[in-house]
C-alpha cells in the first residue's frame, strides 16, 4: 500500500510540475534570462562557454546605448549604465577636480603615511611647500619623535572596461558588472 501511495505521489509530481513552472516563469532560452544566469555566476559571466555568446551580445548592446535586457519571472533589477574610467589600489580613494586641462583624477591615500621631511618644512611667511604628490602634510609626534606625515597621491589606474551596470536578483546583494 505504501509503495502504491508513493508511486501515485511521484506520478502526480511529474504530471503537475509543468503546470507549476510554466506560465510566468522564465525560460533559460530567453536571451535576457541567459544574461541573468550568466551574470549570477560567482566565477564570472564568461566562465562557461554557453555564457560567452549572450554576454558578448550584452556588451555590444549596452555599448551601443541599448537598455539592459529583461527576464520575466525573475526578481531582477538593473541600474542605468554607468561610466567610471579610473580606479585606485587598495588604501586609496579616487578624487576628481578641475585643473588647467579639464577634469583630473587622482588617487589619495586614505590614511596618513610618513613622507619626506621636505613636505612639512614651513617657510618664513607661514606657507608650506606645495606639491601634487602629498596632500595635507603635517608634523606629528610618534614614539616621542616628530615625523612628517601626509596623504600621498598616485596616478589612477585606467579600466579596460569602464562601463558598468549594477544588478540585483531577488532582492539579494547587488553585483556591479563591468563592460
Amino acid at each position: 500500500m505504501k509503495i502504491l501511495l508513493l508511486n501515485s505521489f511521484v506520478a502526480a509530481c511529474y504530471i503537475l510540475s509543468p503546470y507549476r513552472i510554466s506560465g510566468g516563469n522564465a525560460q533559460a532560452s530567453d536571451w535576457g534570462c541567459q544574461v541573468v544566469l550568466c551574470l549570477s555566476s560567482p566565477d564570472g559571466p564568461t566562465k562557461f562557454a554557453e555564457c560567452r555568446p549572450p554576454i558578448q551580445k550584452l556588451w555590444r548592446e549596452l555599448a551601443s546605448g541599448h537598455s539592459f535586457p529583461t527576464c520575466s519571472g525573475v526578481g531582477f533589477h538593473s541600474s542605468r549604465p554607468g561610466y567610471e574610467p579610473y580606479y585606485c589600489e587598495a588604501g586609496y580613494r579616487l578624487e576628481g577636480d578641475f585643473g588647467p586641462h579639464g577634469r583630473k583624477a587622482t588617487c589619495v591615500s586614505t590614511a596618513l603615511k610618513q613622507v619626506r621631511n621636505v613636505f612639512c618644512v614651513s617657510h618664513g611667511d607661514g606657507h608650506q611647500f606645495v606639491t601634487d604628490s602629498v596632500r595635507s602634510p603635517r608634523w606629528e609626534k610618534e614614539d616621542g619623535r616628530l615625523q612628517c606625515k601626509g596623504h600621498s597621491t598616485a596616478r589612477p589606474n585606467v579600466r579596460s572596461q569602464p562601463h558598468y551596470v549594477d544588478i540585483t536578483i531577488d532582492g539579494a546583494a547587488t553585483q556591479r558588472v563591468w563592460y
